[in-house]
């Protein structure tokens, strides 16, 4: 797995630098478009204003609907992952541990 390098994201606009692994880039840019997607939809479609404020209403709207619509399979596979990455970090900094 190659180390983490960083990539520009766009979100309404604006350039985000994001660390990623050349493996996890098709993803994540795939996320932020779906983010991006999603929050042209509220600021074009309500009367929220900010991107703060339509950011926490996507986030909100995307969540509802992880939990709503069939999202307790993928919150399963998520905290798989997130099992998974504490046992890579717990060895990572084991190792580096070791050199100190």
């Amino acid at each position: 797995m190659a180390g983490p390098r960083s990539i520009d994201i766009h979100i309404l606009g604006r350039a985000f630098k994001v660390a990623c692994s050349r493996e996890e880039e098709p993803a994540l840019i795939a996320a932020a478009d779906y983010l991006d997607e999603k929050m042209r939809e509220i600021r074009d479609n309500s009367k929220v204003i900010g991107a703060e404020r339509i950011a926490i209403m996507a986030g909100l709207n995307l969540a509802h609907d992880l939990l709503t619509q069939g999202g307790g399979g993928l919150i399963e596979e998520a905290r798989t992952r997130i099992t998974h990455c504490n046992v890579l970090l717990d060895a990572a900094l084991e190792d580096q541990d070791k050199l100190f």
